[in-house]
């Protein structure tokens, strides 16, 4: 069942294994993820499940929701970086994780599955990136990303 659901009770209002949907609000998982342009679906997930590598959904300490990479999990420890943050680490418990991207709905209904080889490939590509280069395609994506909401109104 896919659900649409306000972020403040995300965990009370789906079960693990069940998916839902929202919108992506920032930048820091750019290019994948687009500020406003994409929808995302995220399956709550079992707590034994494996985690790595995937983007997920996350509690940080403030309570705020972030969608972030997995980037380690050590233990009950998870760290998580941002495709388009390529400076800044989070962390938190893995009962603090929410669930994993699953699918992303493009702007124009489009839906990309973020298990097939396509994607993984277009993470791989932009992972590998110079941080150097990743930061100045960044500031071009994000300025483009400003122009486009504004032209929107």
């Amino acid at each position: 069942m896919l659900t649409e659901v306000a972020k403040d009770n995300i965990e009370s209002l789906v079960d693990p294994g069940e998916s839902f949907k929202i919108v992506v609000t920032g930048y820091s998982m750019l290019p994948l993820l687009g500020y406003g342009r994409d929808t995302i679906v995220v399956r709550r997930t079992y707590s034994d499940e494996p985690i790595g590598g995937r983007i997920a959904m996350f509690r940080a300490k403030d309570r705020h929701i972030i969608v972030h990479r997995v980037i380690a999990v050590d233990g009950d420890n998870v760290t998580f970086q941002g495709d388009g943050n390529p400076y800044q680490r989070e962390h938190c418990k893995r009962g603090d994780v929410v669930g994993v991207v699953d699918e992303v709905i493009r702007e124009d209904g489009r839906t990309v599955s973020c298990i097939t080889r396509r994607w993984r490939l277009r993470e791989c590509v932009w992972l590998c990136q110079h941080t150097l280069v990743r930061r100045y395609a960044l500031a071009i994506l994000r300025r483009l990303a400003n122009c486009k909401r504004k032209n929107r109104g």
